[in-house]
């Protein structure tokens, strides 16, 4: 049986310095999964994969022409934005919804999953940030892009996107000050989540390393739809152009996390 890929390179100029990644890009699972005990109606949720984020980086890659790493499997396999030991890793319940397929589960069948879906993806990121510093011969900017739902547990969230963040401020402020400037959205800082994650995708590729980066979400009803990608797309990319101009984002400085000590 031929397996599901992991993950999806996008091609571009390396010689830009600049990367795109997706993590929750998608709510595929193999064939073989099913559909983990859940009906269909819970692959069109935010618990299967973040709603708008494929075709808004798909956009945003081609018109800025960078290289962008995407995730192929729906984070209820595993979640590739979780460090290896994060115990929401392989999730058993998501916002109320049990996931049969994820409990009982093994310990073969879990490292299963971080052979098969995880740790490629993680390698393609890796390999692609790597490519690309070699190209440009800098240290390349790295932006994350997510989405979010517009309630959580009957509460509105009033933000139409955040700036997720641990505690290198170099893409972030100006990134924050960009998306503000022409006073149409609310921006959230490091809200409805904390960015400060250890072991997360930012965490393991920018933090650890001292790259320059941002998360970036976008709430889902606002890129739901073509019309919504659309114009994210055409407010995000001059701002992110912008940014990857920067010669201080191109350099590489490590500054302490607010989870703890690295681990080296």
């Amino acid at each position: 049986m031929p397996q599901t890929p992991p993950f999806e390179i996008i091609e571009g100029n390396a010689k830009a310095g600049l990367v795109l990644l997706a993590d929750h890009a998608t709510n595929r699972l193999p064939p073989e999964y099913g559909r983990l005990g859940l009906p269909e109606s819970a692959f069109g949720r935010h618990i299967a994969y973040d709603i708008g984020v494929e075709p808004l980086v798909r956009r945003l890659a081609s018109r800025l022409n960078v290289p962008a790493v995407l995730s192929c499997f729906s984070r209820l396999l595993i979640d590739p934005n979780r460090g290896e030991d994060d115990p929401t890793l392989i999730m058993k319940i998501s916002d109320g919804a049990i996931i049969p397929g994820n409990h009982p589960i093994s310990a073969q069948e879990w490292e299963n999953r971080l052979n098969r879906f995880h740790r490629p993806y993680h390698r393609a990121v890796s390999q692609t940030i790597a490519a690309v510093a070699a190209a440009s011969g800098k240290a390349p900017l790295i932006v994350s892009l997510h989405s979010y739902t517009p309630a959580w547990k009957g509460v509105a969230r009033p933000w139409h996107a955040a700036v997720l963040w641990d505690s290198d401020p170099r893409a972030v402020r100006p990134l924050i000050e960009a998306l503000e400037a022409p006073g149409d959205i609310l921006v959230g800082d490091n809200e409805p989540y904390d960015g400060a994650l250890r072991g997360d995708t930012m965490f393991r590729h920018c933090m650890e390393t001292g790259l320059a980066h941002a998360l970036i979400e976008v709430r889902q009803d606002l890129i739901g739809d073509e019309l919504g990608v659309a114009e994210w797309d055409a407010r995000l990319g001059p701002i992110l152009a912008q940014l990857n101009e920067r010669p201080d984002l191109h350099e590489i400085r490590r500054t302490p996390s607010r989870t703890g000590p690295y681990d080296f």
